[in-house]
C-alpha cells in the first residue's frame, strides 16, 4: 500500500502562538509553509526570516510553498535554510527542471506546482526532474476556499503518467482538504495532502490528523 502524508497548513494557525500551534500537529508528516509575495498571488504572508524561526522549532519537518515571483532567485535560499521540501510554481518559473536539479544539489526535495487553469502537458516528459508534484485544487493565495473537483482529471493523468514511467511521486493536492473531500483526491491519485482550517480548527488536531490519514489510505486511487 502507498504511504499517504498529512501536510497542516499553518496558513490557517494562530500566528501568535506559532510554536504552541506546530506542537499540535506533532503527528504530522510535514507542516506546510505558505509564502506568498503580494505579486504572483493577492496575498503576503512571510520570508526567510520566519520561515527560519519555524524551521527552528517545528517538531515536524518543513514542506515550504513559495507563491512567488522568481523562484530562481528566492527558492534557494529556502532550501538553504533546511526545509525538507521546497515547492515553487510552473508558471513563475523560467525553468523549472534546472531550478529543481538546484534545489536537490542543495539538498531539500524539489516540487513544482501547477494552478488549477495551467495544462499539464508541458510538464509531464520531465516528472523525474521532481520529488512531489502539487495539483492546486483551489486558486492559490487564501486559505479557506472550496475544493474543486474539476481539478481530477488532472491529478487522475499525473498518476497515470507517473506510473506508467515508472517515476516515484509525491502527488500533493492543497485547497479545501477536509475530511469530506481527502478520499476523491485520494481516488484520483493524491497520495499527499495538505490541510489547513480542516486540522487547525478542530478540537483535537493530532486526532483530525489521525482521521485523515485513515480516510485518505481507505481511498487511494488502485490503476486499471
Amino acid at each position: 500500500m502507498t504511504a499517504t502524508y498529512i501536510h497542516p497548513s499553518i496558513l490557517s494557525a494562530d500566528f501568535v502562538n506559532m510554536q504552541a500551534e506546530l506542537e499540535r500537529i506533532s503527528d504530522a508528516d510535514f507542516v506546510h509553509v505558505d509564502v506568498m509575495d503580494n505579486h504572483f498571488v493577492p496575498n503576503l504572508t512571510f520570508g526567510p526570516q520566519m520561515v527560519a524561526r519555524i524551521q527552528d522549532v517545528s517538531p515536524v519537518p518543513l514542506d515550504v510553498h513559495l507563491m512567488i515571483d522568481d523562484p530562481e532567485r528566492w527558492a534557494p535560499e529556502y532550501a538553504e535554510l533546511g526545509a525538507a521540501s521546497v515547492t515553487f510554481h510552473a508558471e513563475a518559473s523560467a525553468d523549472p527542471v534546472a531550478l529543481a536539479r538546484r534545489l536537490r544539489q542543495i539538498g531539500s526535495a524539489a516540487g513544482v506546482a501547477i494552478k488549477p487553469g495551467t495544462p499539464l502537458e508541458p510538464y509531464l516528459d520531465d516528472l523525474s526532474a521532481f520529488d512531489l508534484v502539487l495539483v492546486m485544487t483551489v486558486e492559490p493565495g487564501f486559505g479557506g476556499q472550496s475544493f474543486m473537483p474539476e481539478t481530477m482529471p488532472k491529478l487522475r493523468t499525473l498518476a497515470e503518467r507517473a506510473r506508467n514511467a515508472g517515476v516515484e511521486l509525491r502527488l500533493q493536492v492543497d485547497g479545501g482538504i477536509s475530511a469530506d473531500t481527502i478520499a476523491i483526491a485520494a481516488e484520483n491519485g493524491a497520495n499527499t495532502f495538505v490541510a489547513g482550517s480542516a486540522v487547525f480548527g478542530a478540537e483535537h488536531p493530532g486526532a483530525m490528523i489521525g482521521r485523515l490519514r485513515e480516510l485518505a489510505a481507505g481511498h487511494q486511487h488502485r490503476p486499471a
